[in-house]
């Protein structure tokens, strides 16, 4: 079987290529954060980063393909969050490991796009004007492979609970619709008018999630 053998020069170009590409989805990344999907074309994303349009395309088709680049790296970011937090899961006052699981790993879901605002305005590309948008079907396909992954240790949980898959399914999907509810209420201003915090109603509702779900024998 013969072996690859990378030269240094090789190396040196591999390393060379990889610090463009970063460096064109950082510029990316602040323009479409500051004007959205729909309104940047390359030229202004190869403007940024200091690039012909022509040499952007050397390494990206398109400004979608960008996108879900950007995208892919956020939700590995948050899949690894997740996964740490998850590592040490301790025993819940009332003795069950299975929801200390199941809300720990949500929390992590939610504190992640808390504490990173411009990860979460990556995430919220398919709602501009609530009209629906995404990317290649391809891309569409990987990116909720990945963020499905971010609810895994969740799924795990509620089938340690007793859940059957409906009810897995109903409750994820609850779970997600929440956080991200109360996400987008607190990136936006609009959770004052409530008088609550952020903090406050995740937990509240996780709560109350404890009080109806099977319990973990």
């Amino acid at each position: 079987m013969d072996q690859v053998i990378t030269s240094p020069r090789d190396l040196r170009q591999q390393a060379l290529a990889d610090a463009r590409r970063e460096h064109i989805l950082s510029a990316a990344r602040a323009v479409f954060i500051e004007v959205g999907l729909e309104a940047v074309s390359m030229r202004e994303i190869a403007k940024r980063a200091g690039y012909t349009a022509g040499a952007i395309y050397s390494y990206f088709a398109s400004k979608e393909e960008i996108y879900g680049a950007l995208l892919a790296e956020s939700l590995e970011r948050l899949n690894n969050f997740v996964n740490l937090s998850a590592e040490n899961i301790s025993v819940d006052q009332e003795g069950q490991p299975a929801f200390a699981e199941l809300r720990k790993s949500a929390l992590a879901f939610y504190e992640f796009y808390r504490d990173n605002p411009r990860d979460l305005d990556l995430g919220f590309y398919l709602f501009q004007g609530l009209k629906p948008r995404g990317l290649t079907n391809e891309w569409d396909s990987e990116l909720n492979t990945r963020l499905r992954a971010a609810m895994q240790h969740q799924e795990a949980a509620l089938i340690k609970l007793g859940c059957n898959k409906r009810d897995v399914d109903t409750e994820l999907t609850a779970i997600f619709a929440h956080i991200v509810g109360i996400l987008l209420l607190n990136h936006t201003g609009r959770i004052r008018m409530f008088g609550k915090s952020a903090d406050e109603l995740i937990t509240h509702y996780l709560d109350k999630l404890a009080l109806r779900l099977p319990k973990s024998k």
